[in-house]
């Protein structure tokens, strides 16, 4: 068993990891693949076990807290910042779809042994298929993409269609080398480029009853639903911290670079330039915008998780709206401050071995995990009509 860390402890280890990552963010991002060393500083750092209860030997830390340290990452290393932040989805997930037995179980078990978990519950397309068998238990066999962090994970989450007529969603919990697994090293987007968001096939893989999370189960309860505002809430805060690292290594660069005004301008010096100065103060103001929006939503974030299963399906209602709201100010900011930091930086940034196109082309990959439109749209239709979104894994 690791050390407990404190929240402040945390902190200050996260910090420390980031200025590590951002060593080698951007030869790492041409180089794709599984940041494996990354990754395994991260397991010895404590930080796995932040969101587990105390009472099961974790630190039990806020959504607040966790969602600061997966910031601080984002500014970083947004590809880190994203399996940090999908192991604690995870976790989550356990809990909201899961008996106190079974997620107690298993958050003991990545205490005591560091599992570091992975995702394969993408259900848009239902293309695994879960066949009962006469025991009660399951055999999965299908293929799911978007396996985010299944490389290099002990743990998975797997999501799949019991074959029977209504085709329920069934949500299990595995080691990830159970016999049948075979995961594809196949990831190779523009951007988010290690984050091990592969293919995973399952072939007659054997998941037990107990291994299935069906007390409550996946969207039966108001309380249930809220896996996927816990993700429009993560997804936020990496959005956001992809843009103030973007916006903090611009204004570090301008700083430390010997220039010269443009030609026509009467300023004394590059860092007097008017048109310069508008640009990194307009970002700036969008930025502390952004980040006032989703710091609210992530205190909110706390005031439901406090509620349980008392939650109410309006309250769960309402947060989707805030928890949109601030998914689309972290999504419009982000990619416009991704883009315009080169009005600032100047022509000689874009040399591929800076790597300042990082940011952007993060932000563009992971801000398509689901449409920011479909978001607008919820926000207006509460506004004039006052319905609240429908709870699904996407809203």
């Amino acid at each position: 068993m690791g050390k407990v860390l404190t929240y402040e402890e945390a902190l200050s280890v996260a910090k420390t990891l980031s200025e590590e990552f951002a060593k080698s963010a951007a030869k790492r991002d041409i180089a794709g693949g599984t940041a494996k060393k990354e990754r395994d500083l991260i397991r010895q750092s404590g930080l796995l076990t932040l969101f587990i209860p105390k009472e099961f030997g974790g630190s039990g830390v806020s959504w607040v807290q966790l969602l600061e340290i997966i910031q601080t990452i984002a500014r970083a290393d947004s590809s880190l910042a994203h399996l940090y932040a999908f192991h604690n989805y995870q976790l989550a997930t356990i809990y909201l779809y899961g008996t106190k037995e079974q997620w107690g179980a298993l958050f003991k078990g990545t205490v005591e042994k560091g599992w570091f978990w992975g995702n394969a519950l993408n259900q848009i397309r239902k293309d695994v298929i879960a066949q009962k068998q006469a025991d009660g238990s399951y055999i999965w066999n299908g293929t799911k993409n978007f396996a985010t962090g299944a490389t290099d994970s002990d743990y998975l989450t797997i999501t799949g269609s019991e074959d029977t007529h209504e085709g329920k969603t069934l949500v299990a919990a595995i080691p990830t080398k159970r016999e049948g697994i075979t995961i594809n090293s196949d990831w190779d987007n523009i951007g988010q480029r290690q984050t091990d968001s592969g293919t995973l096939v399952f072939k007659n893989v054997r998941v037990s009853r107990d291994e299935v999370l069906s007390n409550p189960g996946p969207l039966s309860t108001p309380f249930s639903t809220a896996r996927s505002l816990i993700g429009q809430t993560v997804f936020a805060n990496i959005f956001l911290g992809i843009a103030q690292g973007a916006y903090e290594e611009a204004v570090k660069y301008v700083k430390g670079k010997e220039s010269k005004p443009w030609l026509s301008s009467l300023a004394s010096s590059a860092q007097k330039d008017p048109y310069l100065l508008r640009h990194v103060g307009e970002l700036y103001v969008k930025l502390e915008s952004a980040k006032l929006l989703t710091q609210r939503v992530n205190g909110l974030l706390d005031v439901l998780w406090q509620k349980g299963e008392k939650l109410t399906a309006r309250e769960r209602g309402e947060f989707a709206i805030e928890a949109a709201i601030a998914r689309v100010a972290a999504t419009q900011t982000g990619l416009d401050v991704t883009s315009r930091i080169f009005e600032i930086l100047g022509s000689r940034a874009t040399t591929k071995a800076l790597g300042f196109d990082r940011f952007w082309r993060n932000l563009r990959t992971q801000t398509l995990h689901d449409p920011v439109d479909y978001k607008i749209l919820a926000v207006g239709d509460f506004v004039l009509n006052d319905d609240i979104p429908n709870p699904t894994f996407y809203s």
